[in-house]
């Protein structure tokens, strides 16, 4: 059984990969139809893949509810998009709670980058503010905080989640300077896209780490931290501190 449920989730791994490729090819060619068709499925894909993994349902939550933004951000209007950017934030709220549970304790390592997401968190917002319609100013701007907080929770527990928080916050930031009528790149939804969905991808694998779902050869791959915390821990530590005493014992010279 457990054979088969490894290949279901390769398999399901496998066709989110594909699917990203169809829609981000799509984007390039400006083949409108194939993008927004793709776009819908590409969440539910990981979701997969992380269920078959044995991901926690915060995890299965937060891609589903990526997957309701994804959809109605699709659709168009500002209340539609509201609807849409609602979705993601309760989706940032699964992730923080997930980064709460198997995060390290902060540090001085947190508050610095605490400090630097804040500021970068406040110049964003300042600069998208002129460019941004009335009524979508404050949403925005409080959008962009839960962001960020998930970004910098991210940073707690595997080097891969901080690097999928970074990712969402720029492709969420790519997303506001369209909106704020920025002048942009060349095909400016393949970098939304492109960073997006390298996010999600990130942040999953950084949480199925942390929580034991993904294994390498028959050992479970878990944070420092959270080996420190593990029962066999500390007895495995006496053991070999009792172990090296008795070694240092039996070369020293008898009376």
């Amino acid at each position: 059984m457990s054979g088969n449920r490894d290949r279901a989730a390769t398999a399901a791994l496998a066709a989110f990969g594909a699917t990203a490729v169809i829609h981000l090819s799509a984007l390039l060619a400006g083949a409108t139809l194939l993008a927004h068709v793709t776009k819908p499925a590409l969440m539910p894909l990981l979701a997969a893949h992380a269920l078959l993994r044995g991901g926690p349902p915060l995890l299965v939550g937060a891609l589903l509810l990526g997957c309701g933004g994804d959809t109605l951000l699709q659709v168009g209007g500002d209340t539609v998009f509201l609807l849409g950017m609602g979705s993601f934030a309760a989706g940032h709220v699964c992730y923080l709670l997930l980064f709460a549970r198997h995060g390290s304790p902060g540090g001085a390592r947190t508050y610095r980058l605490a400090a630097l997401y804040a500021a970068a968190w406040l110049t964003v917002v300042v600069l998208l503010w002129p460019g941004l319609d009335g009524e979508l100013r404050v949403p925005v701007a409080c959008y962009s905080l839960l962001l960020t907080a998930m970004a910098l929770g991210a940073t707690r527990a595997r080097l891969l989640s901080g690097a999928g928080g970074a990712l969402f916050l720029l492709s969420d930031t790519l997303l506001a300077s369209g909106l704020a009528q920025w002048p942009q790149a060349p095909a400016p939804q393949f970098w939304v896209m492109l960073t997006y969905i390298a996010a999600q991808w990130l942040l999953t694998r950084g949480v199925l780490l942390c929580h034991g779902g993904h294994r390498v050869g028959t050992e479970d791959v878990c944070t420092e931290e959270e080996a420190g915390r593990s029962p066999a821990g500390p007895s495995t530590r006496r053991g070999s501190d009792q172990s090296r005493t008795a070694a240092r014992a039996s070369t020293m010279p008898k009376p």
